[in-house]
């Protein structure tokens, strides 16, 4: 029996790929200094899948950004006007990434989205009708040979051709099926040369075949891959699924020349009897998902060896996990703060690792690692979770009128309307500001209790003071207080609820250099103090326009988090939704009128099959919003917040949350959602991101009121916000303030024109 892993966390044990690519983005070090710092990277871990034993290690999974928009530079999916820069292809590549401005022009970043129903978000390709796509690049070519360098055999991973021209974003006439013939041949060049170069198997990713599927595009899968295949010669190939089961394309998938299949027994509800109605082919290597990529929790060796006694008739297995391990932190061997009585129910990318070793041991010679079973035996026989009765009982009290706020939203905005008296299009942003190394500092020093909390508090009080003052004197009409105090938008909830653990170096990849530090859930989530009261109601005190009250969402919360899996999902969520719930009604009590209570996340978990949708979640995650703000005053506004994903599809679902105003993510995409809102009639206030602060450029007065022209030619100017499309956290403070002067300006001359 042999171990695969799909992919492996690349910003490194400490996040040096992050610190180093943002030197670089700063010019403290050169393209060559990156590239070997990579290189650095790559060969560490690979050495380390190596000494833990892994058959199957995957190389081109590492990136400086995005796997995806490797794979669109690879095969020449660059649009005309990043290629009119006449930049480096490094430089090429992070303009793509995150925009670009200066001497060569001005281009905005691709648009992003959430990668499946995971918290890592991709960049998506942009084809048009001219886009040649070809094979132009060299890195799945260089990283095999360099892993061979130091004489480590690796599987090359890719993602697919199916998936890849899928989740592509096409300008013209042209879709996905019109580059199939183009994406046979390059394809077909990838196999040429790394047979050439002596690669035995490649692993193409094909994600996309757990999706709902028509009938037409399962003929056309079985068509591109049957052309495709042909040209394979003597390299094996790994199709490679993930997050889901691929009941729509099943037998066709098993009918291909592939060599191995690669199946998610996690997520893949129906993998198992998929197998049972359909059989495996016994000229076929079963790649079975049985260590979760996605959570943290230890493996349960006895359920899952009852699992493989079941896959047993279908041939020789390799032990896989259930997708990449990008997806959860690199080691438990930096966390020194959790007591084993913890830690020794986790497992992070590297401890997935001996997991897998354990299983294979196990099943060669279950007699003589029967210890190494019945520890893990005794550790889930074991009482794990703290559990509140209080809280237990508040959810079963819970009635249909604890999810209904009255009046009805109509009437609300006409009281809310009158009570805070702003102007057409009224001005604000998502909530947070830049978080210089001063905030991140103060906040270090008082984690590590070298200042006292009269010092922290009266840092973060100056720091709210000026950011309160900057946007009065550019003319913003709601406030927010920046949020100097918080290390994460979940995290910083989290330290403040009972039932969360949290880790110290735990980074899980967001997206490109942004990293996140998921908190767990360990038992009942409660709230015994406030949180978040103290800081808004200083920063209102100082200024006679409103500052809104910032929260982070139940569904949000739990989406970042790493969840429970004892009990389910919706009463995670509903314990979340209470805990907030007591914060709201304590900051509307203390005379905050407007109250941001952001669901970034809310599309995170949305089953990735539509038939699932309310069934299993939307049900229970849209009343779990209502919870949380079905209390407050018909004067009291609620606001809500989401990014990067696509909501068209559920937006009557968004609608039905009731919140007062709601602020889409939407300049990275273009504005589509207007036309999705327009076709609903959405009743709900909205506030359509003008531009994009995943990117350093400065938009100018002329292109946001050129933005806000668009977003009124499909919704009416009773009902728009502006605002940028996210908070500005991660922004630096010269192009944030800047970019703030300049859409307060637009909105203006907008009002004034109007």
């Amino acid at each position: 029996m042999k171990t695969s892993i799909i992919g492996f966390p690349r910003v490194g044990e400490l996040r040096e790929l992050k610190f180093a690519t943002e030197k670089y983005f700063r010019k403290e070090i050169s393209a060559e200094e990156l590239e070997a710092k990579g290189k650095e990277l790559r060969t560490k871990h690979w050495q380390l899948l190596v000494d833990q034993g892994i058959d199957f290690i995957p190389s081109n999974d590492f990136s400086f950004f995005d796997t995806t928009l490797d794979t669109a530079v690879l095969l020449n999916i660059i649009p005309e006007k990043y290629q009119a820069l006449h930049l480096s292809p490094l430089e090429t590549y992070f303009a793509l990434a995150r925009g670009y401005q200066g001497k060569a022009g001005d281009v905005t970043a691709l648009a992003m989205k959430k990668w499946f129903n995971t918290n890592y978000h991709y960049m998506v390709p942009e084809i048009d009708d001219d886009t040649k796509l070809k094979l132009v690049g060299e890195k799945i070519f260089t990283t095999f040979n360099e892993a061979k360098e130091v004489g480590v055999v690796t599987k090359p991973t890719i993602i697919g051709p199916f998936t890849l021209l899928k989740l592509s974003t096409y300008h013209g006439s042209k879709q996905a099926s019109d580059f199939y013939e183009d994406a046979i041949t390059a394809y077909s060049q990838i196999f040429a040369q790394l047979a050439e170069l002596g690669c035995e198997w490649l692993q193409l990713d094909e994600p996309a075949l757990v999706l709902d599927l028509s009938l037409a595009e399962v003929k056309q899968f079985k068509a591109l891959y049957q052309k495709l295949l042909a040209k394979k010669g003597n390299l094996k190939i790994l199709m490679q699924t993930y997050f889901g089961d691929v009941r729509d394309v099943y037998q066709e998938l098993i009918d291909l020349p592939v060599d191995g299949i690669g199946l998610d027994f996690v997520e893949g509800r129906k993998i198992l009897s998929l197998l049972e109605d359909y059989g495996f082919p016994n000229d076929k290597l079963l790649f079975a998902g049985i260590i979760n990529g996605k959570n943290i929790w230890k493996n349960d060796y006895q359920a899952t060896l009852t699992l493989l006694e079941k896959l047993q008739p279908y041939g020789d297995i390799v032990l896989n996990t259930s997708c990449s391990l990008l997806h959860v932190p690199f080691t438990l061997g930096n966390e020194s703060l959790l007591s084993t009585d913890v830690t020794n129910y986790f497992a992070f990318a590297v401890e997935k690792l001996t997991e897998l070793n354990d299983l294979k041991q196990i099943v060669e010679n279950k007699e003589d690692n029967q210890d190494l079973l019945n520890a893990n035996i005794t550790l889930f026989e074991q009482q794990r979770f703290s559990e509140n009765e209080q809280v237990a009982q508040q959810i079963k009290a819970l009635t249909e009128k604890d999810f209904i706020r009255l009046p009805e939203l109509e009437k609300r905005a006409v009281i809310q309307e009158d009570k805070l008296k702003l102007p057409i299009l009224p001005t604000t942003t998502i909530g947070s500001f830049p978080q210089t190394k001063e905030v991140k500092l103060n906040r270090a020093k008082f984690r590590k209790g070298e200042i006292a909390e009269t010092e922290y508090t009266a840092f973060n009080q100056e720091k709210i003071a000026a950011c309160v003052a900057f946007q009065e004197k550019i003319g913003l009409d709601v406030l927010v207080h920046g949020e100097f105090e918080r290390n994460d938008m979940v995290e910083y909830f989290g330290e403040s609820l009972e039932g969360y653990l949290f880790t110290e170096k735990a980074w899980v990849q967001s997206y490109g250099t942004r990293c996140v530090k998921p908190p767990i859930i360990w038992g009942d989530v409660s709230r015994s103090n406030p949180i978040t009261v103290a800081y808004s109601k200083y920063a209102q005190s100082l200024t006679d326009k409103p500052v809104k009250g910032m929260l982070t969402g139940p569904v949000t919360i739990l989406n970042w988090s790493f969840p429970r899996e004892d009990i389910s999902l919706r009463e995670s969520t509903l314990q979340l939704a209470l805990a907030i719930q007591e914060e709201v009604l304590d900051l509307e009590a203390n005379g905050i009128e407007i109250i941001q209570i952001d669901e970034a996340a809310l599309r995170e978990k949305l089953p990735l099959r539509q038939t699932d949708w309310h069934s299993e979640y939307l049900d229970w995650a849209i009343p779990a919003f209502r919870l949380v703000h079905s209390k407050v005053q018909p004067t009291t506004q609620i606001h809500t917040h989401m990014c990067y994903s696509e909501f068209s599809d559920i937006i009557q679902d968004i609608d039905n949350m009731d919140a007062d105003v709601i602020s889409f993510e939407a300049s990275r995409s273009n504005l589509d959602i207007l036309d999705a809102l327009k076709a609903i009639d959405f009743r709900t206030q909205v506030g359509p991101g003008v531009y994009d602060i995943h990117s350093p450029r400065v938009p100018s007065v002329e292109e946001i009121e050129t933005t806000i022209y668009n977003i009124l030619n499909k919704l009416p100017i009773e009902k728009v916000w502006v605002n940028p499309d996210c908070g500005l956290k991660t922004r630096g403070v010269p192009e944030t303030e800047a970019s703030l002067k300049n859409l307060v300006l637009a909105a203006k001359k907008v009002r004034g024109g109007v």
